[in-house]
């Protein structure tokens, strides 16, 4: 192991281990660098300066892939652009964090916005303008390719991820970019696949991480492959220029995801600035003819191009160079930031007093994961500096947690694993079975639970330690181990991390952002996902998956249709206990404060998260029993308590009126609930809403 990398992660120990509070609502502010009409004046006159080609060739992105062309003769520099989910990629190494469901489940704000800064300093280091993330598309089963890039199933969790992490990367000049807009749910299939939704349903749960980045000055949204009520997100009118540059005033630029676009006309009309990762459809050659029958307005491209170099210029891009030289590549700042969101984000699913590990015992650690660090794949992957796997980890806590590696041929182990006071073993996917363009199994890759069943076979002390971007299937074995840990794609400080954590360094704090289903049978999207249908028997026809489920996705579903999950929504165990008491809510400004204390009842330090969820009693239309609405994290020490207070706007109390095409609140009786899940609820009241 690198001894430098184990003296810069212990020196942060005690940091990652505090848990920082979060902010209890995700802030609305705009962005370090907004558009103004002088930005939006100066883009005109260049534009006045260019000619008809050089304005259709800008709208298409450059043959390098991830580049805006530069027009030199006007000042125009190269804009490049690089994959950026959980690390700066394309053509570069780089820092590698945690993914975006891991910090959707450190549940802290504070931590997610570091991130960004991280990631925002890591592109500067590179010369990156536009970095392409967050992606915020919300879960609908475990099964999309592309989960471990989001930010989990609950609409307000990923809003406050995706806001903090926006924010602190455009707080270092680098633009952010919203994606998938919208409905972007599984990866089957997906350039044919129309995802089909009611106008509730779109507003209430996929559409809000989306708004909230807009509202938080959000440089740029990306659109999706898929179709939305069958017109394709690039070119789907309703979707980008109705809603977002309409509804919303959307003032940054539209691009399109990559290949993604499938006809000119339709581009053009539907609120797309940009297309990526070149002028397939919006190019000179196909626009030109249109311009000049008439079909479109020359002021039609000049209205993109404007756009495009308002957000440029008002991020200063024309003026400065991108490239920091004063950052550097290997960035200790980001190091530090990985580590921490590594310690903030794995979550304890299951511990029968396996963890935290015993002093002076031998360790088997095992598994197809141990002496790696995975990451998922696709446009989310990323080539890193370097990375700590779990055995790497574990060796360097030292002589007091003596460990061996048993290799993939572990059936000849059988002695060691059976003499051992702990048997760790490492599970999951990795870049070639959780990955973008492709959909993946419930159950773990191949091989993994009949290791994990003979671990069993020979050692009562059995913990497992899952790298997934979603839920799995546990019913082989999962009542059956003594300990589970979701370690996620825990980035490349994730061995180090768990490794702390598994010895008791400090207690784990995330909490899941979705529920995972005890059988795939049971996710409220499972017959609703996709139908069986092979592709060489329809063609390229339209695969219509028709979101039947509703509001009722993840947790609301699971309440709704009386299914007890395997593990809730917000579940995470410490290695203490705590008390909640003294619920108070007192109305405020702009809704109500709920104010309790929480009590550390155990011996070992740990931060607690506290969730607030409301619900309507007699809705006027179906409503899930509660939703959340407000958290915090806190850090508390054993014996000690905190007084916490939570923020509920008006707007938590608010649902969407299809009728008048609005948000706005039944008057009536709403509950109020307090608890460490949304199965675990400690306390509960009642406030009355009138007209």
């Amino acid at each position: 192991m690198n001894i430098r990398l184990l003296s810069i992660a212990s020196g942060i120990l005690l940091l990652a281990c505090a848990g920082c509070s979060s902010k209890n609502e995700a802030p609305v502010e705009s962005c370090a660098y907004p558009v103004t009409q002088e930005h939006r004046d100066r883009a005109a006159e260049l534009v006045s300066r260019m000619t008809l080609e050089e304005k259709c060739t800008y709208v298409g992105g450059s043959e390098d892939g991830f580049y805006i062309r530069p027009i030199e003769r006007l000042g125009i520099p190269l804009i490049r652009m690089a994959d950026g989910p959980q690390g700066v990629r394309n053509n570069t190494k780089s820092t590698l964090f945690a993914c975006g469901v891991a910090a959707a489940a450190s549940w802290n704000d504070d931590v997610t916005y570091e991130m960004g800064v991280a990631l925002g300093q890591d592109s500067r280091a590179r010369g990156v303008h536009i970095l392409l993330g967050p992606g915020v598309n919300i879960c609908r089963s475990p099964l999309c390719g592309r989960n471990f890039e989001y930010m989990g199933e609950d609409p307000l969790l990923a809003s406050h991820t995706a806001v903090q992490y926006i924010k602190g990367v455009q707080s270092q000049g680098v633009m952010a970019t919203v994606k998938h807009f919208a409905l972007n749910n599984q990866e089957y299939d997906r350039h044919h696949v129309s995802s089909d939704a009611d106008e509730r349903t779109m507003n209430e749960i996929y559409f809000p991480a989306f708004k909230a980045a807009v509202d938080a000055g959000v440089a740029s949204v990306m659109s999706s492959y898929n179709l939305v009520n069958n017109v394709h997100s690039a070119e789907n009118e309703w979707l980008l220029k109705e809603t977002l540059k309409g509804r919303w005033s959307f003032d940054g630029f539209v691009m399109s995801d990559w290949t993604s676009t499938y006809s000119t006309l339709g581009c053009v009309h539907s609120g797309l600035d940009l297309e990526m990762p070149e002028g397939f459809c919006m190019n000179y050659r196909n626009i030109k003819p249109l311009i000049d029958t008439g079909v479109i307005r020359e002021k039609d491209i000049d209205e993109k191009v404007e756009t495009i170099l308002a957000s440029l210029i008002a991020y200063g891009f024309l003026d400065r160079p991108q490239l920091d030289t004063t950052i550097k590549e290997d960035n200790p700042y980001s190091r530090e930031v990985a580590y921490r969101l590594s310690c903030e984000s794995a979550v304890l699913l299951k511990n029968d007093g396996a963890l935290p590990l015993k002093k002076g015992g031998d360790i088997v650690l095992m598994g197809p994961r141990a002496d790696v660090i995975p990451c998922g794949g696709g446009s989310g992957a990323v080539d890193p500096l370097y990375s700590i796997s779990l055995y790497e980890g574990m060796k360097g806590l030292g002589e007091d947690f003596p460990v061996t590696l048993v290799g993939e041929d572990y059936r000849k182990s059988a002695d060691a694993i059976a003499g051992a006071s702990a048997v760790v073993v490492s599970v999951g996917f990795d870049k070639h079975t959780e990955k973008e363009n492709s959909d993946r199994t419930f159950a773990l890759p191949q091989g993994q639970d009949a290791m994990i069943e003979f671990a069993l076979e020979h050692n009562d002390n059995v913990i497992v330690v899952v790298y997934s971007g979603g839920g799995i299937d546990f019913s082989r074995w999962g009542d059956k181990v003594s300990a589970i840990l979701m370690g996620w794609y825990p980035g490349q400080e994730g061995g180090l991390a768990i490794a702390h954590m598994l010895a008791g360094g400090f207690s784990p704090s995330g909490r899941l952002p979705f529920s995972i289903e005890a059988k795939a049978e049971d996710n409220p999207t499972y017959t609703n996902y996709y139908v069986e249908e092979p592709l060489t028997k329809r063609g390229h026809s339209t695969l219509n998956v028709t979101y039947g489920e509703g509001v009722f996705v993840g947790y609301r579903g699971y309440e709704r249709n009386g299914v007890q999950p395997a593990y809730p929504f917000g579940h995470g165990l410490t290695y203490t206990s705590f008390e909640y008491s003294g619920l108070a809510v007192t109305p405020a400004a702009d809704g109500f404060d709920v104010t309790f204390t929480v009590t550390n009842t155990g011996s070992f330090d740990a931060a607690e998260v506290a969730q607030v969820y409301v619900g309507e009693l007699n809705p006027c239309v179906p409503r899930p029993a509660k939703e959340l609405k407000g958290y915090d994290k806190v850090y508390v020490k054993a014996g000690e308590s905190a007084q916490m207070t939570v923020r509920l706007p008006e707007s938590a109390f608010a649902f969407y009126d299809v009728d008048i095409h609005d948000w706005r609140i039944n008057p009536g009786t709403f509950r109020i609930h307090v608890g460490a899940s949304s199965a675990d609820i400690r306390l509960s009241t009642e406030v009355e809403l009138n007209d």
